[in-house]
């Protein structure tokens, strides 16, 4: 995980929020980790991160078995035409039947399929350094979306 960490915190503009005990996050996201661009160092409202480390199961969020130990799960938003190569199947098709607890696997997201997220967990010797190359094509249309964003009329 930490050779991921030390990749995204090398990115120009990105935000990290990892919420741990005594912040103003809830206890449930405790060692999680959620990545924006933000170069200004606030939160963007009314977007989403581009990629999160989960380290655990959330209550609607269990297929991975992330609760047993050493687990945890990389998530980054690829889009349609990405989630179509990776997957073989489109996001918003029903798709085969996963064992969503395989580990260094790409795999659809179990619950934002549809948005065009993949999952990994336990990134390793497969897919870490595609997940890397994947970590840093969602930062950069991070980036796109912010600069189109900003130049709107009114922005």
């Amino acid at each position: 995980m930490e050779q991921i960490l030390d990749t995204i915190r090398s990115f120009d503009g990105v935000l990290e929020l990892a919420p741990a005990e005594g912040g103003e996050f809830p206890e449930i996201a405790w060692g999680d980790h959620f990545f924006y661009f933000a170069p200004d160092g606030q939160v963007p409202q009314r977007e989403q991160p581009y990629a999160t480390i989960i380290t655990k199961d959330y209550p609607d969020d269990t297929a991975c078995d992330l609760d047993r130990p050493g687990r945890w799960r990389l998530n980054i938003h690829v889009g349609t035409e990405a989630f179509t190569e990776l997957i073989g199947e489109r996001p918003r098709e029903e798709g085969a039947p996963r064992d969503f607890t395989a580990t260094d696997t790409v795999l659809p997201h179990p619950l934002y399929r549809l948005q065009g997220w993949i999952a990994i967990v336990n990134p390793g010797e497969r897919t870490g350094a595609q997940a890397l190359g994947l970590l840093r094509a969602a930062h950069d249309d991070a980036v796109r979306r912010a600069e189109r964003r900003a130049a709107r009329p009114g922005s």
